[in-house]
This record gives structure tokens, sequence and C-alpha cells, in this order.
């Protein structure tokens, strides 16, 4: 029986990053196969049905895998904060300069003042650096208004990127990053204006894929956060946190109680956590790049995650404050050096894993029949030289929903 397929990639080498018992998946001498925009066949060339493809393209032994999934990153947002950078290389905490003014309440100013236009524009070459390596999936917080109106332009202009460039756009509401300059310190005051104001408006117009809460010791208590995912619940939205990235307040056991897709940071999650993490499948999202650039020390509990099985996650984290990164292939070297990733567990996270974190494994992170042709292909060796090489691409071309770039 003929098949008719829009594309067929031949000759290569395929990591499809499915858990089939291989290392990394692999198909040597493999074959793809594309039709409206997904995954028609994948398998050895050996092995090929009749098919018939508009264009065949010949890797000449490239290796393939999964387009990466940048699953946090806080890229939209105005100005930048380089001169904190300098503060703390002279002394400075986060925690110091966040009570001084600075930190996220300057990201908000900044973010205020500027409209829908110049918000794509800044936000445009941060996401174009991401696709040239590889990305096909970024997910976008909102956080930096802290009010209706700002929060409401950046989710807009997250879901504009993706009718600007050829890549996937996810969108989580986190309007419980940080407490407002109006609100005069009343925490509990503003959490609820997020539950009754923001919440049901931004759910109203379809504007966000999920919801998100700072649970930390500058971020929001335990019953501010309960009352957040609590609201998500009812406006039928998945939840995730920021959870024990500055101490441990339990914010990632918490989560898992509301079966939340990932808890992300970790540093100093507890073992009574990861169990909680486990027995719901919340994914551990760990995020090298604020770790490094905020000089941390304490390492997020790898063995414990690993032991119990707690699928890991890798993400920039691109923000303006504590992970100025729009590289994932820097990520994943770092996910390997600082947290003692194997290779493999990184790529993962950038993909199969990191799909799962946001609640889209049935359409894409892995190379398998049916899901959506998101590809990235790789002048490279093996698969290891993508958490091994630091500032080098070897992106050869990007394959988004089947389309070439």
């Amino acid at each position: 029986m003929t098949v008719r397929v829009d594309k067929i990639w031949r000759n290569a080498r395929i990591a499809t990053m499915e858990d089939n018992g291989l290392d990394y998946g692999e198909i040597a001498s493999g074959l793809i196969a594309a039709k409206d925009g997904k995954i028609a066949w994948v398998g050895p060339e050996t092995d090929r049905p009749n098919l018939v493809a508009t264009e065949t393209i010949d890797l000449e032994g490239r290796w393939v895998t999964p387009g990466l999934i940048d699953c946090h990153t806080h890229l939209v947002y105005g100005g930048n904060r380089s001169a904190e950078f300098a503060q703390r290389l002279h002394g400075a905490t986060y925690e110091q300069i966040a009570k001084a003014g600075g930190g996220i309440a300057s990201t908000v100013e900044a973010t205020r003042a500027v409209d829908k236009e110049a918000l794509l524009r800044q936000s445009l070459p941060r996401l174009d650096h991401l696709i040239s390596e590889g990305v096909t999936t970024v997910e976008i917080k909102s956080g930096y208004g802290l009010n209706l109106e700002t929060e409401r332009k950046m989710l807009i202009v997250a879901k504009q990127l993706s009718t600007c460039r050829p890549v996937r756009v996810l969108t989580t509401f986190l309007g419980a990053h940080a407490l407002p300059p109006e609100a005069k310190g009343d925490k509990d005051a503003y959490i609820q204006s997020v539950c009754d104001e923001q919440m049901p408006a931004i759910a109203a117009e379809g504007l966000a894929d999920a919801v998100d809460v700072f649970c930390d010791i500058i971020g929001f208590s335990h019953e501010q956060t309960r009352q957040v995912f609590a609201a998500a619940k009812n406006h039928g939205l998945r939840v995730k946190v920021h959870a024990e990235q500055l101490s441990d307040a339990s914010g990632a056991a918490l989560a898992a109680e509301f079966d939340a897709l990932s808890a992300d940071h970790l540093e100093h999650l507890s073992e009574r956590s990861v169990m909680k993490m486990a027995a719901a499948g919340t994914v551990a999202v760990l995020l090298p790049g604020a770790f490094y650039f905020l000089r941390e020390s304490k390492v997020p509990p790898i063995d414990s995650l690993r032991h119990n099985k707690v699928p890991m996650a890798v993400a920039t984290d691109c923000n303006p404050g504590s992970s100025p990164m729009t590289s994932l292939l820097l990520a994943l070297n770092m996910a390997c050096t600082l947290f003692r990733l194997t290779p493999q567990e990184a790529l993962t996270g950038a993909t199969r894993i990191a799909a799962r974190a946001l609640g889209i494994d049935d359409l894409t992170g892995t190379i398998r029949v049916g899901l959506s042709c998101d590809l990235a292909i790789w002048d490279i060796n093996h698969p290891t030289e993508l958490s091994y090489a630091m500032g080098f691409n070897p992106l050869y071309c990007r394959v988004s929903e089947g389309r070439d770039d």
C-alpha cells in the first residue's frame, strides 16, 4: 500500500527520546515522514513502507532530536536589570535588592511603562535566540505587571509571538509573583485581587494555559498560595509553582496536592516534598541559570529526585533579574556541570520531560507517530555534545510542525 506524505527526512540518526531502553531512544539509519504537520512514520530506513513524498531530504547521517522545549521562561518584560548585577558583585543579596525596591519591582515599573508594540519588539530578540538553538516550544509567564492591565498586556504579547515566529507558545499567569507597590505591604488583599479580579478576566479571555505562584520567603505564604491554586482549579487551569528556591516553604508539596504540572527551582526541597511530588507525578523543573547567576551553593536534591523517580526537566528561566539567559543549550551544560545530571537526563529534560511539565506530552517532546513534527537537526557526532559544548550552536536545521526554517 502506498502512503502519501508531505516530506521525508532520510539517512538520519534519530534520538527519539522515547523511553525504550536504548540510549536517547536511538534509531540508527532512520527515516521520518511528515504529513499535515504531524509525524506519519518513523523507524529504520530498511523497514520503511511504500512512502511517496512531495519532498525528500537526505540528512547525510546527521542527528535528529525532538525540537527543544523551554518549559520555564519570563521572556516578555520591559527594560533590564544590569545595574543589579553590579550590586550583587559588590555583595548585595537578591533579598536585599528586592527589599530596597529593586528586583521584580523595578521590572514591573519598566513593563508597565511600555505599550504592547514596544514589549513585542523587546521580546522578539530573546525568542529568536532560543529558536536559533532548536527550540520549537516555549512557555512564557506573566508576572511583571501585577495588575490586570499589564498582566493582560504581557499575555497578549506572549501569544502574539507565536504569530510572528514559527514557534509554539504556552502562557502562564503569574500574578502572584511579587507584591506591587500600590498594595502597601498587604499581601492578603493583593492575593484576593489576583483571585477575584485578575484571574477571572484572564481565564475568560483564554489568555493563560496555567497559573503559577512564587511561594517562598520573599514571595507568598503557603495559605496565600493555596488560595491561588483553589481559584485556578475553579477556572479549569492547571497549576505550577516557584518553590524552595530560597528556603523550604513546602510549596512543592502543596502544589503536588493540587496535581501540579511542575514545581520549579527546588534548591531547598525536602525529602517529604520529593515524596509528595513523586506520588502526584509533578515534574521537577531545574533552573541552573538562576542558580549560577545568583551564585547559589545549595544544589537541588538530584539523587533523591532520581531515586524517587521524579521526572526532571531543564529550562532557562529567562528573566531580567536572576537568569538573563536565552540559551537552552547552555542550560543543558549547566544542569550537567552544576547539578550533575547526565547528558541524556539533561536532553530528556529539555524534550520529553519538558513537554510533560507543560502538559503537552501527547503533542510533542518525542519523535513518535502522531505527534507534532517538531525536530532539531544537528551537526554533531553524538547527542552528548549538546550538553558538552559551551557557546557553540551546532544546529543544522529546525522543523516546526513539519516546516523547515
